[in-house]
């Protein structure tokens, strides 16, 4: 592709849609953007909203393979305008680095994605198959009502989608360097231990949960649960709050509540998570429950078709060989899995996402659109 034209093009709309302060789930036209560009390129765009959130899926081509971009126009709060170098919705060019709330994660990758397609849609108008945008504003936030709710719907009504790249930035030190072709499993406990409350000089008439809880909390931490494989590492469990007491000195607390997160490899699954930690719990206290929140299932795409195309189009666009990895959070990916999609994640550096002067650097996105419209042409374009 002209790297030069399309770079400046992506430039541009990066720094367009950064200006769009677009905290979740407010998508604060971004959408418009976006769909008024890939209309103009022939794509059918149709809005879908779900609750106060805004998505689009948009089709371009016919065929039987789909090859999909997603993202999320939706940014984190940016925090105090006073901390920013400069504000934060004020694209800020400074030193070859563009700052921004939403610079990395994940603007400059929309607008990478966006311009690539267009170039692609101009140079290959009768290409194979179907280029598709599947985009959220309700990615940072509950994320209800975003991607999980298009895909409920493009399965309701039979879309297949073969092939998936998340522009969540992925890179590490430099542009392609990881990418992400899967993640780990999360899921959320809420354990409440009951005692009896009384006061602390008279403990034979009360019943410490604090007490009783050590030795099962202790048990759940060091719970060897799997061993990984070779994609995933072992699978953990975090405490991230624990809570008891009334306040005062003198009163042994009635319950205790303790927060934790499994992040967990496909050697195991959600449904024997939560049974091994309640029999763990049942071996030591006697009256407990747990509230159980599943964030998502783990999901992996193993070399193939969409990997080799990735992977082949950043090493002829940086000269290097990006390394597979399943490490990090969750991502939308979990929710696009279910369709029985190959998904990799590449993205720009992601050093600075979610902090205050988050940025990218400005040579990073020409390169991003080229490895973008180097997918598109290794899987679609006509041979």
């Amino acid at each position: 592709m002209p790297t030069t034209e399309y770079g400046a093009a992506a430039v541009a709309l990066t720094r367009q849609l950064i200006q769009c302060s677009s905290v979740t789930p407010d998508d604060a036209g971004c959408q418009e953007i976006m769909m008024q560009r890939l209309t103009a390129a022939g794509f059918t765009c149709e809005p879908m909203r779900f609750g106060d959130v805004d998505n689009f899926w948009a089709t371009r081509g016919e065929g039987e393979s789909t090859l999909v971009f997603a993202g999320h126009t939706d940014v984190v709060p940016p925090g105090p305008d006073s901390a920013w170098s400069t504000p934060p919705f004020t694209p800020t060019d400074r030193d070859g680095v563009l700052y921004g709330r939403g610079a990395a994660d994940m603007k400059a990758s929309l607008a990478a994605m966006t311009v690539a397609a267009e170039a692609f849609a101009k140079q290959y108008s009768d290409h194979s198959g179907r280029v598709g945008f599947l985009i959220t504003a309700d990615e940072e936030g509950p994320a209800t009502d975003g991607t999980v709710k298009v895909v409920e719907a493009l399965i309701a009504r039979g879309e297949r989608l073969d092939w998936c790249v998340v522009g969540e930035p992925s890179s590490s030190k430099s542009l392609g360097d990881v990418i992400k072709n899967g993640r780990r499993g999360s899921i959320n406990g809420v354990i409440t231990i009951r005692g009896k409350q009384g006061h602390i000089a008279y403990p034979q008439f009360a019943d410490n949960p604090i007490h009783s809880a050590f030795l099962a909390l202790d048990a759940l931490a060091k719970e060897p649960w799997d061993e990984g494989n070779a994609f995933f590492e072992p699978t953990r469990l975090q405490f991230g709050n624990i809570q008891a007491g009334t306040g005062a000195t003198n009163v042994i607390p009635g319950s205790l509540s303790a927060q934790f997160n499994v992040r967990f490899s496909t050697e195991t699954d959600a449904t024997t998570i939560r049974s091994r930690c309640e029999q763990i719990l049942s071996a030591h206290v006697a009256d407990f429950d747990i509230e159980w929140r599943l964030s998502g299932e783990p999901f992996l795409t193993k070399p193939g078709a969409l990997v080799d195309a990735v992977t082949a189009s950043i090493e002829a666009i940086t000269g290097t060989s990006p390394t597979l990895s399943t490490g990090g959070g969750t991502s939308d990916g979990r929710f696009i899995a279910k369709t029985g999609t190959q998904i990799v994640e590449l993205g720009p550096i992601n050093a600075s996402i979610h902090q205050i002067d988050e940025h990218i650097l400005l040579s990073d996105i020409p390169r991003l659109t080229a490895i973008y419209y180097g997918i598109m042409t290794r899987l679609l374009a006509p041979q």
